[in-house]
C-alpha cells in the first residue's frame, strides 16, 4: 500500500528540517494558575482560603476564632489571628458551623486553667499572621506565624488531610489539639482524645450547632514520634484539649475523619494517603483540580477576568462534600450507621441557593455526581419520609424555604441523567410536596399561606409553586396525568398573591385581606412576608411561568417597564432590621442574594433582550472582582459563582427544569465546554468586551437563531454557538 502524506504535513516536515527543530506545540494555560482562594474571604463572601479537594471529604483551613456573622467559614480576610487549623468547613453560608478537629502548632508550654472561658483559652495560644506570609492555591495552604516563626503547610487528598509543621530553632515543638473550645458556632457535648502510641492519635467530637447532632471521628498518624502528651478535660466531658510534644523540628501529620467510627477514619486515611511525600500529595490535588477546571476552557484577552472565572468555577466544586466513608458507611439522620451501596453519599446541600444555577451547572459538567447527589437525597427521604431541605453532616436543618431537592431531582429526570429509581424519586417529590410542614397544609387547602399564621408566607408560597411546577413536569414525563394536572394547577398559586392595585406580590390574611401597612421596599429580618427580601425583589420569583406573570402585569410593555423600575429605584431596601444578605444592589435588585439571580434575564421574555445584556454586563463587571472582597454577597456553597460561570458564557437557566438557557451577554471570547468525554460544546464571541455587551446576532451551528434561548439538548449535542457582539443595542433582537 502506498501511504500518502498530506501537503500540510510535508510543509511542516520541510520547515522542521530547515530550522533543525520539530514544529512548536501550542501550550495550553495551566488553569489552576488562575485560582485565588482568597477571593470571597472579605466583605460578606464567607469563603475560606484553605486546602480542599474537588467535592472532597476534608476542607483543611485556618480559623480565626472570631465570633461573628462574617466568620461563618471560620476565616475572614480582615483578621490577623489564627486559633487553629481545622478539617471541615462551610463555603459562603450565612450560618456558621463545623471547624472541627482543630490543630495549632505552638512553641510554648500549655497550661490549663479550670473553668477558663472558651475564647480566653483560644486567644492565649492563638498565632498571629500577615497576608504577605500566606499562600493559598487549589489543594494547598500555608502561613508563617509571626509570633513564633512556625511555618504551617496543608494539602489534601479526597479523604485525608496532610499537615507539615516546620518549627524554628530555640522554641519547643508542640501541637495543640482542641476538641472542646469552640472556634465556630457549635458546642461540643462529648469529646475524646487518645494517644494510641507514639505515632497514632485518635478521637471523636460530638456537637450541637446548626447541624443538630454532628459526629466526627478522627485518626492522626505522625511522621515523627510524640515525646510527651498531656490530655485534659477543661470544664467538663465535652471540653477535651490536649497537646503533644515532639523532638524533631519538622513534623507531618496525616488526618482522616469519619461520621461513623475511628476505624473508618483510619481506613479513609490509610486508603487515601499511604505515603509521606508532601509535594507529591500536593501535586495530586492540583492535578485533580486541573482536570475538573478543564471541563470548561475559556479564551479571554483579560487575565484578571480569567482569574475571576476560574476561581468562580473552583468555588462551585468545594460543595457538596463527600460524606460516606471508603466502605460506604455514614451517619444516618437518627444517629445510626447507614451505608451507601454503589454510590457516594454527599452532604452540605444548600438547596434554597444552589437549585438555581449550581445544580444546573452540574448537569453539564458533573453528571455522575448528579446521580450520586440525587441518590443521597433519596436516601434522606427513605430515612426521614421527606426530601432534604438544607442537609448538613447527616442532619436536617430545615433552613430557608421551599422544597428544593425537588427541582434538582426533576432536572436529572427530565435531562435523562442517572440510574436512580425514578418511581421512588417521584414518590419522594410528591410526598414531600403534600406534607403539612411550614404552612404547606394551608397552602394545599386554601391555595395560599395566610400571613397571619405563617411568617414569610409570600416567599414560601412562591418557592413552593416553583417546586410544584417541577413535580408536574416529572409527572407528565412519567405518564402520571392526574398528578401532572394537580401540581400544574398548584404551580399557578403565585396569582393569589398578586395585588393589582399596587402591582406587587403581597401577604394575604386568612380573611382574604392584604397585610398592611405596605411599602414594597420595606424589609425586615423576622416577621416579614418575604425571606431576606422585599416586595420589589419577590415580584419576579415566577421563573416557571414568566408569561403568566407578564399577563398579571398587563402585557409585555408594562412588564418590561416595571422590571426596569426594579433596577432604578432610588431606595431599593428600607428597614433597620433588613437582612444583611440583601446586598449587591442595583436599585432594588439584590445580586448578593439568590432569589433575584434570574431576574435580569426576564427582559428576554418581553422583547427587550438588549436590557438583559446591558444589566448582565453591569453585574459581571461590578459584582465580581479578583479581590478578597470580590463577591457582593454570601457565596452560598457555589451559587454566587455558578451564576457568574453561566453568565460570562452567555446563557443562564432561568427555570432549570424547563431545559432552556436564556441568553445574556457573553464576556469571554470563547468557552469550550466538555459535555461528555471527547465531546464539546463551543461558545464563541470574538468581539465580546466590557463595551461590546450587546448581541447583534446569534448562530447555532451556522443557523441564525430567532429565539432568546438554547436548549439543554442542543448543548449536550455539542456544536458551535456564535455571538456577534457590538457596542450598540440591537433592539429588534428576539422581539
Amino acid at each position: 500500500m502506498i501511504k500518502t502524506i498530506p501537503i500540510l504535513s510535508l510543509t511542516l516536515l520541510f520547515l522542521s528540517a530547515c530550522t533543525g527543530s520539530a514544529p512548536k506545540q501550542v501550550k495550553e494555560d495551566r488553569l489552576t494558575d488562575f485560582i485565588d482562594p482568597f477571593i470571597g474571604t472579605a466583605y460578606h463572601g464567607h469563603t475560606y482560603p484553605g486546602a480542599a479537594f474537588p467535592f472532597g471529604q476534608i476542607q483543611l483551613s485556618p480559623d480565626n476564632g472570631t465570633q461573628g456573622w462574617d466568620w461563618c467559614s471560620g476565616y475572614h480576610y480582615s483578621d490577623s489571628v489564627v486559633a487553629g487549623f481545622s478539617h471541615l468547613h462551610l463555603s459562603g453560608t450565612g450560618i456558621g458551623d463545623l471547624a472541627d478537629i482543630s490543630f495549632l502548632p505552638i512553641t510554648s508550654e500549655v497550661t490549663f486553667q479550670e473553668g477558663e472561658k472558651n475564647m480566653d483559652f483560644v486567644k492565649r495560644y492563638a498565632g498571629k499572621y500577615s497576608h504577605s506570609q500566606e499562600v493559598a492555591k487549589p489543594g494547598y495552604y500555608s502561613v508563617i506565624l509571626k509570633n513564633n516563626g512556625i511555618k504551617a503547610e496543608f494539602t489534601v487528598t479526597e479523604r485525608a488531610g496532610l499537615h507539615r509543621y516546620s518549627f524554628p530553632e530555640g522554641g519547643e515543638n508542640n501541637l495543640l489539639i482542641n476538641l472542646g473550645f469552640s472556634i465556630n458556632w457549635d458546642k461540643p457535648y462529648q469529646t475524646s482524645l487518645n494517644v494510641v502510641d507514639s505515632l497514632l492519635v485518635t478521637g471523636s467530637r460530638m456537637s450541637n450547632g446548626w447541624a443538630v447532632d454532628q459526629h466526627v471521628f478522627f485518626a492522626v498518624r505522625f511522621s515523627k514520634p510524640i515525646s510527651k502528651s498531656v490530655i485534659t478535660n477543661v470544664g467538663g466531658e465535652g471540653r477535651t484539649v490536649g497537646y503533644l510534644k515532639f523532638s524533631e523540628k519538622q513534623v507531618m501529620a496525616k488526618v482522616g475523619v469519619s461520621s461513623v467510627s475511628i476505624e473508618n477514619a483510619l481506613a479513609n486515611l490509610d486508603g487515601s494517603l499511604p505515603g509521606w511525600n508532601f509535594e507529591a500529595t500536593q501535586k495530586v490535588a492540583l492535578d485533580a483540580w486541573e482536570k475538573e477546571l478543564s471541563k470548561i476552557r475559556i479564551q479571554s484577552v483579560d487575565s484578571v477576568q480569567k482569574m475571576i472565572f476560574y476561581t468562580a468555577l473552583y468555588h462551585t466544586m468545594v460543595a457538596p462534600a463527600l460524606f460516606s466513608d471508603s466502605n460506604g458507611e455514614f451517619k444516618g439522620v437518627k444517629g445510626d450507621v447507614q451505608k451507601a451501596s454503589g454510590y457516594n453519599r454527599y452532604t452540605v446541600f444548600s438547596l434554597w441557593d444552589t437549585y438555581r444555577a449550581l445544580h444546573p451547572l452540574f448537569t453539564l459538567t458533573q453528571q455522575s455526581k448528579v446521580n450520586d447527589m440525587v441518590k443521597s437525597m433519596l436516601d434522606h427521604y427513605k430515612q426521614t419520609g421527606l426530601l432534604p431541605v438544607w442537609e448538613l453532616e447527616g442532619n436536617e436543618t430545615f433552613c430557608m424555604v421551599g422544597n428544593h431537592s425537588i427541582p434538582v431531582i426533576a432536572e436529572a429526570i427530565l435531562k435523562g441523567i442517572g440510574d436512580f429509581d425514578q418511581q421512588l424519586a417521584f414518590e419522594a417529590m410528591k410526598v414531600t410536596s403534600m406534607k403539612d410542614r411550614d404552612g404547606m397544609g394551608l397552602y394545599d387547602k386554601l391555595g395560599f399561606m395566610p400571613a397571619d399564621k405563617i411568617q414569610q408566607s409570600v416567599a414560601k408560597s412562591l418557592e413552593v409553586a416553583i417546586d410544584d411546577w417541577c413535580v408536574a413536569a416529572v409527572a407528565q414525563k412519567l405518564g402520571k396525568t392526574e398528578d401532572a394536572a394537580y401540581f400544574g394547577k398548584r404551580a399557578e398559586s403565585f396569582k393569589a398573591y398578586f395585588d393589582k392595585e399596587t402591582g406587587f406580590m403581597r401577604g394575604k390574611l386568612s380573611n382574604g385581606q392584604w397585610t398592611t401597612p405596605f411599602d414594597p421596599a420595606f424589609s425586615k429580618h423576622e416577621g416579614s412576608d418575604y425571606t431576606e427580601g422585599n416586595a420589589w425583589q419577590y415580584l419576579w420569583l415566577v421563573p416557571q411561568d414568566v408569561n403568566g406573570l407578564i399577563e398579571l402585569l398587563g402585557g409585555k410593555k408594562a412588564f418590561a417597564d416595571k422590571l426596569d423600575q426594579l433596577f432604578k429605584v432610588e431606595e431599593g431596601v428600607k428597614g433597620k432590621e433588613a437582612s444583611s444578605d440583601i446586598s449587591g444592589l442595583i436599585g432594588a435588585y439584590a445580586h448578593g442574594n439568590e432569589p433575584g439571580h434570574h431576574t435580569s434575564f426576564l427582559f428576554n421574555y418581553a422583547g427587550r433582550a438588549w436590557r438583559t445584556q446591558e444589566l448582565n454586563r453591569q453585574i459581571q463587571t461590578t459584582m465580581y472582582t479578583n479581590k478578597p472582597e470580590g463577591l457582593c454577597g454570601n457565596e452560598d456553597c457555589g451559587q454566587m459563582s455558578a451564576w457568574y460561570v453561566f453568565s460570562v458564557m452567555g446563557f443562564y437557566p432561568v427555570n432549570p427544569s424547563e431545559l432552556r438557557y436564556q441568553f445574556g451577554s457573553p464576556l469571554v471570547q470563547e468557552a469550550k465546554l466538555e459535555v461528555s468525554p471527547g465531546k464539546y460544546f463551543i461558545m464563541k464571541a470574538p468581539l465580546a468586551s466590557a463595551a461590546n455587551k450587546y448581541i447583534q446576532e446569534v448562530k447555532l451551528n451556522s443557523e441564525v437563531l430567532v429565539r432568546s434561548y438554547i436548549t439543554h439538548q442542543e448543548i449536550m449535542d455539542g456544536g458551535m454557538l456564535e455571538f456577534t457582539m457590538g457596542a450598540q443595542p440591537n433592539k429588534e433582537l428576539f422581539k
